[in-house]
């Protein structure tokens, strides 16, 4: 009898916060050396459920299965959306939040002996459509590299810096929903030097999802500073799913 396997899934990277997708470029060109199909969408840093409806559409809209990875913040985005998906056949958390049902990642940094981001976080105002005024977070360039980035040089860092997306505040005040961990196999990559989501966090987070959990010595933008590393765990998790 002939054994079949599962067609290969797209990758699909979802950035974090004070980021865009660029921060993947490292990882994108060595998976698509691999011959795998990559994507890495913007997602709009906006708040828990839109960004969540926003990327579970883009899970939606790409054929066939998809591998969801997520950094960061964009950990919860993809815990949320690959729930309202039904493509998704595995999740990668990279240095990234892995919330259960109710909890608010405000919250959860709070407990963090190892994050220093609340710290370094500049509150910025916007207007709203509605006329009012919304918040949203920068990172202070001058504490960017000690708080997100100190495994790169400084000069890489100030660019990072100057070109940061700002993230809504309700990104941290708003609860999570039902997690896509709970019926779905994943795998993390835990940054043991990580000052901005904390080590600490991500690594129980990822115990808690029953997480295959790779440890890597660097910072919080690890797939920066160590792309084949974390190109690694991903095709490890793609061979799993495929």
């Amino acid at each position: 009898m002939s054994q079949t396997t599962a067609p290969e899934p797209t990758v699909v990277l979802v950035h974090g916060a004070f980021a865009d997708a660029s921060s993947w470029n490292g990882v994108i060109e060595r998976l698509q050396a691999k011959g795998l199909t990559v994507t890495a969408p913007a997602n709009p840093l906006r708040g828990i459920s839109t960004d969540s409806d926003y990327i579970a559409g883009v899970f939606d809209e790409t054929p066939g299965p998809v591998l969801a990875v997520g950094h960061s913040y964009g950990g919860a985005i993809i815990t949320n959306a690959a729930a309202k998906a039904k493509n998704v056949v595995g999740l990668v958390y990279v240095a990234a939040f892995a919330p259960e049902e109710g909890e608010a990642l405000g919250e959860v940094e709070a407990g963090s002996k190892d994050s220093v981001l609340n710290s370094a976080l500049v509150p910025h105002h916007f207007p709203e459509g509605n006329g009012g005024e919304g918040v949203e977070f920068a990172i202070d360039p001058e504490k960017f590299h000690d708080a997100f980035a100190a495994d790169l040089p400084t000069d890489e860092t100030a660019l990072m810096a100057a070109t940061q997306r700002p993230v809504a505040e309700s990104a941290f005040s708003e609860p999570n929903g039902t997690p896509a961990w709970k019926n779905l196999p994943s795998w993390a990559v835990v940054a043991t030097g990580d000052k901005a989501a904390g080590a600490d966090v991500t690594r129980s987070m990822a115990k808690r999802a029953g997480a295959n959990i790779t440890e890597l010595e660097g910072s919080h933008v690890i797939m920066v500073s160590q792309p084949e590393a974390v190109a690694d765990v991903i095709v490890e998790a793609v061979d799993a799913v495929s």
